[in-house]
């Protein structure tokens, strides 16, 4: 009897590719065939990693590839570019694998679920009469926020092309994040050229939206019902983790050191402090300093993620004689399984970037939060995270825009120093984990969803 298969198709970028696996492995459990189409250039990275490849189910889970329509040598970094040169190949690339699939033997392509930024993929799909599902990996805030656009351009906050036209705060709804206008999603991602096409996508999505007959998004109800309710047709099916089907993380574009989860176990409970941010931010020397002789300061134990790009400067990032002097309670790792290491019983706290899978992993483990946004929708994560959650602190940067030393010392005082944000972010753990429980909101919207693709 032939199979429903799927074939998914993550935006290029690690915060996109892992919830969309997580989403990929899921329907794999529940009887689906899923390929799984990423990027030549991401393909390459993921086959890479899973070194361990056991536990990816391979014959109902097939790891495709397409060109990215870049240049070997050209910076995949920049978004602007990236995301251009893949509507102009990808499209008709897909199309072509589709109908590849649908000539073989096996069993045929029924449905597209493509990230919503990939909003070519749902006009491929609408094109070959196939199911259309849009997935969207951040918050539902997010979105409301872009289903806004209109709105923003008529009250002249921003212009045509996205451009902001006045400095201010907008406040999104009753417990929703507050943001001023330059943090809008599009705004702080890369030079002005990147902006534009990044903005030309916010109103592709918009203008797909017709197309698409289910619109599954990486979050949970009762984290923001307020931005649920205003847009009923975003159906949440979060948290999207490993650990809820006990199994491993797949996608990752980096190999995973594990040897962090041995020197946690050495490590007393709820004292360490875990650093890391993600897969693009990138420090300057000072800020990268600042923070090693913060940690340094802090006399706690640290897990830090160093990726080899997370400086500007090719040589040693490190004041001198640092890694010498922090051994004993410091450990710094290129990688980590993040899922794992927030779930482990000595992390204090989470020093982060603010994507929104690290909110979702962390706070899915009662963990509370340092938040240090880099671009795109973490500023908004960190109004979650501070303002309308109050699971954590956002640092203050001096006048020449630097966090200093003494400012992340401060707030990891402050942070650790009172249990309320503990106990709070313990109180969002037990909602996610009830959400994808039996009668939990997520589990009956994935039950549905499996029910509507099956029909």
């Amino acid at each position: 009897m032939s199979k429903p298969h799927i074939v998914a198709i993550p935006y290029p970028a690690q915060g996109h590719v892992i919830p969309l696996m997580e989403f990929s492995q899921c329907l794999v459990n529940h009887g689906f065939k899923v390929t799984f189409v990423n990027t030549e250039h991401n393909h390459k990275r993921v086959v890479n990693a899973l070194a361990d490849e056991s536990h990816i189910s391979r014959d109902q889970l097939h790891l495709a590839s397409l060109p990215d329509g870049l240049e070997p040598w050209e910076d995949r970094s920049e978004l602007g570019q990236l995301t251009e040169a893949l509507k102009w190949i990808m499209p008709g690339k897909l199309e072509e694998l589709i109908e590849n699939i649908n000539q073989g033997e096996g069993d045929k392509v029924t449905c597209v679920i493509a990230d919503e930024n990939c909003a070519w993929a749902l006009e491929v799909a609408e094109k070959m009469k196939l199911k259309r599902v849009a997935f969207w990996p951040a918050s539902a805030a997010v979105l409301t926020l872009i289903f806004g656009i209109p709105k923003l351009i008529h009250e002249e906050i921003i212009d045509n092309d996205g451009t902001v036209l006045k400095s201010q705060n907008v406040d999104l709804g009753l417990n929703m994040p507050t943001m001023n206008t330059k943090d809008f999603v599009w705004a702080c991602i890369g030079d002005f050229t990147s902006q534009k096409m990044i903005f030309e996508v916010m109103l592709r999505i918009n203008r797909t939206l017709k197309l698409v007959e289910r619109l599954v998004c990486n979050s949970i109800y009762d984290f923001e019902p307020e931005a649920f309710t205003s847009a009923p047709e975003i159906l949440p099916i979060g948290p999207l983790l490993a650990s809820n089907r006990v199994g491993n993380s797949a996608g990752s574009f980096w190999p995973q050191d594990s040897t962090c989860l041995q020197w946690l176990d050495q490590q007393p409970p709820n004292s360490v402090i875990y650093v890391a941010f993600g897969s693009f931010t990138v420090f300057d020397q000072t800020q990268f300093q600042e923070l090693a002789l913060a940690l340094e300061l802090s006399q706690r134990p640290f897990l830090w993620v160093v990726r080899p790009d997370t400086t500007d400067k090719t040589c040693d990032p490190y004041p001198e004689g640092y890694q010498e002097r922090v051994a004993s309670r410091g450990l710094m790792v290129g990688w980590a399984s993040q899922q794992k290491v927030l779930a482990h019983p000595s992390i204090a706290c989470f020093l982060s970037h603010c994507g929104w899978n690290s909110t979702i992993e962390g706070l899915t483990n009662g963990v509370p939060f340092l938040c240090w946004p880099y671009f795109a929708d973490q500023f908004l994560n960190e109004s979650y995270i501070s303002d309308v959650w109050k699971v954590g602190l956002k640092f203050n940067k001096n006048e020449n825009g630097i966090i200093t030393q003494g400012e992340i010392k401060n707030k990891l005082e402050q942070l650790l120093g009172d249990e309320n944000f503990k106990a709070r972010a313990s109180k969002l753990k037990e909602l996610a984990m009830t959400s994808v429980k039996e009668g939990g909101q997520s589990n009956k919207t994935f039950k549905n969803f499996i029910e509507w693709i099956k029909l």
